[in-house]
């Protein structure tokens, strides 16, 4: 099994800027497969040994803020970065049901390899991974 190839940052608590500002895609609506808005951008991790976004964290559900749940989807799934959305290539349903991260959990690896099993992408540190057109950064 490969190494992770960098420790994911939280680009919320980092020095790390995006080329441009109008890249930045915390606080865009995320919309489903079916146009259906699930919630916002709240926060991207980024690989700190390559200086690249992998994880978009969504927001969703609560009321201002309060009682959100938040979940992970792979950057690989965005098709389209509008100037107020991201539009992903799933349902609502299904990053609803992704598997709910853990900040006390020892080995992130295993959580972050049942997360890209989950969406049915390969994961970045694998052989042959190719990096999607989306985001720029």
């Amino acid at each position: 099994m490969a190494e992770v190839k960098g420790e994911l940052l939280s680009l919320n608590d980092t020095q790390l800027t995006t080329k441009e500002s109008a890249e930045d895609i915390r606080g865009r609506d995320v919309l489903d497969a079916s146009g259906d808005k699930i919630g916002h951008v709240s926060d991207l991790l980024v690989d700190d040994g390559e200086k690249k976004v992998r994880l978009m964290e969504v927001a969703h559900g609560g009321l201002l803020g309060i009682g959100e749940e938040k979940v992970f989807v792979p950057i690989d799934a965005i098709t389209d970065i509008g100037a107020d959305a991201v539009h992903i290539d799933r349902s609502r349903e299904h990053v609803a049901r992704a598997p709910v991260y853990d900040p006390e959990i020892g080995e992130r690896r295993d959580y972050y390899e049942g997360l890209y099993d989950y969406y049915g992408y390969a994961p970045f540190w694998g052989p042959g991974y190719a990096y999607p057109a989306y985001p720029y950064f």
